[in-house]
């Protein structure tokens, strides 16, 4: 009687064994196909999600939308052409030690790629802190006014002093951005709080009136036509300018080249030796200053 007890016994508890190896296998199964699924429904929530953009803002945020699950890279997208790029190692973040290794974009690098995509030439280039003051803003909204008055295809920013990122407006209080090291290109909630900036609109002209493309490397702005003033913003590389007007001020010597000429940024509140300014030492068609 106590062998057949303890038969039964057995036979039951492998009977509960097998339903929960079942029942554990197809916990594993549903988990297995969960970062594929998710990463599923982060793609078809990235696309226009409210009315009214422009054809350009829409093709943006297409062109964006196209790089979900593309690694961030810091200096990624900053070749000498749109389009992802090997990134830098960031001295100030741990994480960004692998960014040489992965093709991708940083912040900047994806808004300027998506809006070569969507208007042809180069728009925007420079970091975010050049994108937010491009001369193709059309319209800016303060942090005060949130999300309510924006389209997609808007540019939200961040920084309490000089911009240090930037997204693309999806509607529906979503973005798509190029976040951080160590993360993928994403979808996001809009961040409101903290260091946001506010947002602009962008309008890119094949060519407007007064806008000028820099040439060079590191070239700094500054408060007064002079090199002993305040530095005020560093162009990493070329960057598209407009530019009010200009006057003779100190000469400087730079790159084989002398020039008194210096052009005043509206944008930037700054000024800058002609010499970094492609085109002629005294500008076609640029006003001189009072």
């Amino acid at each position: 009687m106590a062998m057949r007890t303890t038969t039964a016994a057995a036979a039951a508890a492998l009977t509960l064994l097998a339903a929960w190896a079942g029942a554990h296998n197809a916990t594993a199964a549903t988990t297995a196909t969960t970062p594929e699924k998710t990463a599923t429904a982060a793609a078809g929530e990235c696309r226009v999600l409210a009315p009214g953009a422009s054809a350009v803002a829409e093709k943006a945020v297409a062109a964006a939308c196209e790089q979900i699950g593309v690694w961030y890279t810091w200096g990624g997208g900053h070749g000498p052409q749109p389009g992802p790029t090997y990134g830098q190692v960031d001295p100030t973040d741990p994480d960004s030690a692998h960014d040489p290794e992965r093709l991708g974009f940083d912040c900047s690098g994806l808004v300027r790629h998506a809006y070569h995509r969507a208007a042809g030439g180069d728009p925007l280039t420079g970091n975010a802190h050049h994108q937010f003051h491009s001369p193709h803003v059309q319209q800016r909204f303060t942090a005060a006014q949130g999300t309510a008055p924006l389209l997609p295809g808007d540019l939200l920013a961040w920084g309490s002093g000089p911009v240090h990122h930037i997204a693309i407006y999806l509607g529906a209080g979503k973005m798509v951005e190029a976040r951080e090291s160590g993360t993928r290109i994403t979808v996001s909630d809009v961040r409101l709080g903290g260091d946001y900036a506010g947002a602009v609109r962008i309008a890119p002209p094949a060519q407007a009136p007064g806008t000028f493309s820099t040439w060079g490397t590191d070239v700094w702005t500054h408060t007064e036509p002079s090199t002993t003033s305040p530095r005020v913003h560093k162009f990493p590389g070329p960057t598209t300018v407009r530019i009010d007007c200009q006057k003779h001020a100190e000469p400087v010597t730079a790159e084989g080249y002398t020039n008194d000429a210096w052009s005043y940024l509206p944008e930037y509140g700054a000024w800058i030796t002609n010499i970094y300014i492609k085109g002629p030492a005294w500008l076609d068609g640029v006003r001189t200053c009072p």
